[in-house]
C-alpha cells in the first residue's frame, strides 16, 4: 500500500502549535504533501523541520510569509524538484515534487485569487504556465514508467458539488467559469483523475475546507479545493480516500482538512 496525504496547513508554526505534530506522529501516511507552509525551514522547530522517520523536503517562498510547499516521505526520495521550469514562479513556494519508486508525488499550492486584482492575474498566468508542465510530466514519467500524483490546494471548486453554496459563489475566485473549465482541461486533456471524486462519485464534498467565519465547519458549508490528481495508471489504484475532518471546530489545526488516499500498490 501507498498512502498520501494532502494539507494545507495555514502556517506551519501555528498548526504546529495547535495539533499538527500529533497528527503526524500518529499517521500511517508514507507520503505527506504540506501548503501554505509559510515559514523558512529554520523557522521551524526540528521536530517540524525533520521529524524521526520522515525524509524532507521544503521549498519556501522568496516573499516572507507566504505560500510555501514541503514533502514528507518515509523513504528516502531519488530526486527532487523545485518549481516547475517557469521563472516567474520558480522561488514563489508553490511546486515541489519528489521521485520515488515507480511514482513521482508532488505538493502544489495554487495562487487563490482574487477577482479584480493582480492576485487573480497572478493565478491565471501560474496556470497557463502549469497546464503544459503536467502534461510534460505525465508523458515524461511515462517514459520511465512511472505514475504521478500532484496533491494539494488548487483553490478551485470543480463542480457544483465541490462547493456548498455555489449559487453565491459563481462570481468569486475559486468557483470562476473559466477556473473550472481550466480544471476540466487538466482532466480531460491531459487525463489525470480527481481520484477522491472517482470514488465518491454523485455526492456533495466531501468538503475540505471550511471559512473560520460564522459557523462555516459546524454547519458543514464547505469547498472541495482539496485534491490528490493523478495518472490513470496510479488512479485505478486507488482503494480508498477520506477527508480527516476535526471532531470538532476548536480541535482544528488548520482551516483545511488532510486529504487521504491508499492506493494498492
Amino acid at each position: 500500500m501507498l498512502t498520501v496525504t494532502s494539507v494545507n496547513v495555514n502556517g506551519l508554526r501555528a498548526a504546529a502549535k495547535k495539533g499538527f505534530v500529533e497528527w503526524l506522529a500518529g499517521t500511517d501516511a508514507d507520503v505527506v504533501c504540506l501548503q501554505e507552509v509559510r515559514a523558512e525551514p529554520q523557522q521551524l522547530a526540528a521536530e517540524v523541520r525533520e521529524p524521526e522517520g520522515w525524509h524532507t523536503v521544503h521549498a519556501p517562498a522568496v516573499a516572507k510569509g507566504r505560500a510555501g510547499v514541503s514533502l514528507y516521505s518515509r523513504r528516502a526520495p531519488e530526486r527532487v524538484r523545485i518549481g516547475f521550469g517557469c521563472e516567474e514562479f520558480e522561488t514563489s513556494g508553490r511546486y515541489v515534487e519528489i521521485d520515488l519508486p515507480g511514482v513521482t508525488v508532488a505538493s502544489l499550492y495554487l495562487p487563490s485569487g482574487e477577482v479584480g486584482t493582480e492576485r487573480q492575474d497572478e493565478k491565471e498566468r501560474f496556470m497557463e504556465a502549469f497546464l503544459p508542465y503536467l502534461e510534460e510530466l505525465r508523458e515524461r514519467a511515462a517514459a520511465e514508467g512511472r505514475e504521478v500524483l500532484v496533491c494539494g490546494d488548487w483553490n478551485i471548486a470543480h463542480q457544483e458539488a465541490d462547493l456548498k453554496n455555489w449559487k453565491g459563489n459563481k462570481k468569486n475566485s475559486g468557483f470562476l467559469p473559466e477556473e473550472r473549465a481550466w480544471l476540466t482541461r487538466v482532466f480531460e486533456e491531459v487525463a489525470y483523475v480527481d481520484v477522491v471524486r472517482a470514488l465518491h462519485p454523485g455526492v456533495e464534498g466531501p468538503y475540505s475546507w471550511w471559512s473560520y467565519r460564522g459557523r462555516a465547519f459546524d454547519n458543514d458549508t464547505g469547498w472541495r479545493i482539496d485534491y490528490q490528481v493523478a495518472t490513470p495508471g496510479l488512479a485505478g489504484r486507488a482503494v480508498k480516500a477520506w477527508v480527516e475532518r476535526a471532531a470538532t471546530h476548536g480541535e482544528r489545526w488548520s482551516d483545511h482538512a488532510p486529504v487521504t488516499v491508499a492506493f494498492d500498490l
